[in-house]
């Protein structure tokens, strides 16, 4: 029978310290590629039992991995200088390593974007015909997850039929390039941010808490899409219009739409 080597005890206060290097040795972030490749496709196959298309999926994934570099680019901005007092020769060099990591960043996270939605067109924002696809179900949904939180800031309800909101959306985004639709949350919330008195003012005299009916003219304003046709017929309003008519929706919607909000413009004096 053979025997195991004893081996000496570790000495007094070694014990913690190693198994604190075996963890750090184990590494902080251990996403290898593999494991991103599994949580990917565990990402997929859930996605798939919703009912959302793989490819569909692989354009949200890519979009959050842009966004996620383009996170740590802004974040390594914010970084201070060279630590200590290294001299100013250390800080230079300090300075233009960060340049150039972001450098790389910005480049990465361009690379992720194509992936999601295409070379970029440069004639795409003033000629949205020239997009790469036509309006898709996931721009719809992101659309509504954009909408929905600036409309809830003020009004408390909302009554319009979903698949309506679906139509209207569809109209709306139909109005920009995808690199457009891609960026559409931030420029509905600083529309809404620069409207904020007038949208208080229109949801106050037309929305769900007023004496409107819901049924009629100004029935867009009880669903959070009247945001979006808004911010639309302040950029875009010509293609707004085209687009309304191509979907067939109720001309009243928009015209009591523009009619409300050009009297709930702030009068000089």
């Amino acid at each position: 029978m053979r025997h195991r080597r004893a081996r000496a005890a570790p000495a007094a206060g070694r014990a913690d310290e190693e198994d604190t290097i075996d963890t750090a040795e184990a590494g902080r972030y251990p996403l290898d590629s593999a494991s991103v490749v599994n949580a990917k496709e565990t990402l997929f196959e859930l996605l798939g039992r919703a009912g959302v298309p793989r490819s569909e999926a692989e354009e949200l994934i890519a979009l959050v991995q842009a966004g996620a570099i383009a996170d740590a680019h802004s974040e390594l901005g914010k970084a201070g200088g060279a630590p200590g007092d290294s001299g100013q020769p250390y800080g230079r060099g300090w300075r233009d390593g960060a340049r150039a990591a972001g450098d790389v960043l910005v480049d990465v996270a361009g690379r992720a974007l194509e992936r999601a939605i295409g070379p970029a067109d440069s004639g795409a924002e003033e000629d949205p015909s020239r997009s790469r696809h036509p309006v898709g179900r996931v721009d719809v949904e992101r659309a509504k997850v954009a909408v929905a939180p600036v409309y809830l800031t003020f009004s408390g309800s909302s009554d319009l039929d979903p698949e309506v909101s679906d139509d209207v959306l569809t109209a709306v985004l139909g109005t920009m390039s995808v690199v457009g639709r891609v960026g559409y949350a931030g420029q509905l919330e600083r529309f809404a941010g620069i409207e904020r008195e007038r949208l208080a003012r229109l949801y106050a005299r037309y929305g769900p808490g007023s004496h409107i009916a819901l049924h009629g003219r100004y029935s867009l304003l009880h669903s959070p899409t009247s945001v979006a046709v808004l911010e639309r017929l302040t950029v875009a309003p010509t293609a707004l219009r085209a687009e309304w008519e191509h979907a067939e929706l109720p001309p009243a919607w928009l015209t009591g739409l523009s009619s409300a909000w050009a009297a709930t413009e702030a009068r000089p004096g």
